[in-house]
């Protein structure tokens, strides 16, 4: 395993990238290493090594973790959680 992400579906917001019926790996999370992915029905979360939060999505309610409520159709780090110990 070499902690990418793929994804796959339709509706890319919470996909990380455009509408995919076959699997197909996020590319702008290349060079990090993923441990851990949480999927919803409008959004993404992933855990890396290195303890960083990425969230992507339908960010409608705040639910991304980046202090608005715009949709983020890449994985963006979640700042707020920077330095803060994390798990999954």
């Amino acid at each position: 395993a070499d902690g990418a992400v793929w994804t796959w579906g339709l509706d890319g917001r919470q996909l990380g990238t455009s509408d995919n019926l076959l699997p197909k790996k996020i590319e702008s999370m290349a060079g990090q290493r993923v441990v851990a992915v949480a999927a919803d029905l409008k959004h993404s979360l992933a855990l890396t090594t290195d303890g960083g939060v990425w969230s992507w999505g339908d960010g409608f309610y705040g639910m991304l973790g980046h202090g608005d409520r715009k949709d983020q159709l890449l994985p963006k780090k979640t700042e707020a959680l920077a330095g803060r110990r994390v798990v999954a």
